[in-house]
């Protein structure tokens, strides 16, 4: 790729590319579906747990609803009980906090590290306490926390590791996979993901064979056997149309992370030292996914803005940490109890990144970019 005098409009995501491909056969599948009306527990549920498992590597994947459904269902499922401390970091998604709460569980907040934006394995056995019963690193952006370190940690402390894999579909570290390193590990499947349904879709994986026999009653309202309630349970089903999506997707997964990876080659090549621009670092051995591409600046309002105006959408994730939000208030953190995770809130900006994004769009954004820094001079 190479960066030109251009004017391109360029979407944040668009997701017509990933699509198209799979229309006709989708539309196909789904007249099928009409006609023998398996729309709840089809066996493309079936099918696709089974190819999701052997993707991630793991013996066993349960298709959920959503990924807080997965997340949610596999504390509980693990043997979360009420008033347990899951310790997990301040820079994610809100859900990570909600799974834990709705499953009963404390959050205990720490800091993210300099060297991937993930869970500081130092700081996160800093905050544990006798009452801390998980970890759960959320691999962020795309790319793996430090495994193998927090490994370490759950070891010493006795915990037990659950991944927040929702934007890790397929991302390496240290030779490990995303959903195979903890005893359990959750994956949405929304829409704009690496690997997206057409709705709001989730699956859990596990080698534990228990584990998953426990998730499959809980999404189900508690029954192992109908109408045999042995627990309190959810309705948290992968939907069967839902499932057909992803079969056909998950075939093009890989190429569609390689792609991924190519734009974030060429704006870390092309966005190298323009303006004060910290870049998504990668540490050695890690191979991340790029479901974002998130760079960091004093200015990240004023940057969104100003590529706006030239048609180039941006994001913000996630301006907002956990522990600033009005719902977790309650924990009792304050501005300034982690500070990593705080700078990077206030600097997050996040570059239009997905499959079928042209050259020509790549290299709109980075002249932008490099305009922006310029327009003083």
């Amino acid at each position: 790729m190479a960066v030109r005098d251009v004017t391109q409009h360029v979407p944040f995501i668009d997701l017509a590319p990933v699509n198209s491909g799979v229309k006709d056969d989708l539309l196909a599948e789904i007249a099928e579906l009409v006609e023998l009306g398996w729309f709840v527990n089809g066996p493309q549920v079936a099918s696709f747990e089974d190819a999701f498992a052997a993707w991630c590597d793991v013996a066993h994947c349960v298709g959920t609803a959503s990924g807080l459904d997965a997340l949610r269902l596999g504390l509980v499922a693990a043997g979360l009980e009420p008033g347990d401390e899951v310790v997990l970091p301040a820079m994610t998604f809100i859900a990570t906090a909600e799974a834990v709460t709705q499953a009963g569980g404390r959050p205990v907040l720490a800091d993210v590290s300099e060297q991937d934006w993930n869970l500081d394995p130092a700081a996160a056995e800093a905050a544990a306490t006798g009452q801390t019963r998980f970890l759960l690193p959320v691999h962020l952006y795309g790319q793996l926390a430090d495994v193998s370190a927090l490994a370490g940690v759950a070891e010493r402390l006795g915990l037990t590791v659950v991944e927040d894999a929702c934007q890790a579909h397929g991302a390496e570290r240290d030779g490990i996979r995303a959903g195979s390193a903890g005893s359990v590990a959750a994956f949405s499947f929304y829409p704009g993901k690496n690997l997206g349904a057409m709705g709001d879709a989730g699956a859990l994986v596990t080698a534990n064979a228990g584990i998953a026999e426990s998730v499959r009653a809980l999404r189900e309202h508690g029954q192992r056997r109908k109408y045999d309630h042995d627990v309190e349970g959810w309705t948290a089903r992968l939907d069967t149309i839902q499932a057909i999506v992803l079969l056909l997707k998950l075939p093009l997964l890989a190429e569609w992370n390689e792609e991924r990876r190519r734009v974030a080659a060429f704006y870390d090549e092309a966005l190298l030292g323009a303006g004060d621009l910290v870049l998504p670092p990668v540490p050695p051995g890690s191979s991340p996914v790029w479901h974002l591409y998130v760079i960091r600046t004093a200015e990240p309002e004023d940057l969104a803005a100003f590529l706006a105006d030239r048609g180039i959408a941006t994001g913000r994730h996630y301006p907002i940490p956990v522990h600033l939000t009005r719902a977790y208030e309650h924990l009792g953190y304050r501005e300034g109890a982690f500070p990593v995770a705080e700078a990077l809130a206030r600097e997050c900006l996040s570059l239009p990144i997905f499959p079928g994004i042209t050259e020509v769009q790549a290299a709109a954004v980075v002249l932008g970019i490099r305009d922006f820094f310029a327009r003083g001079a």
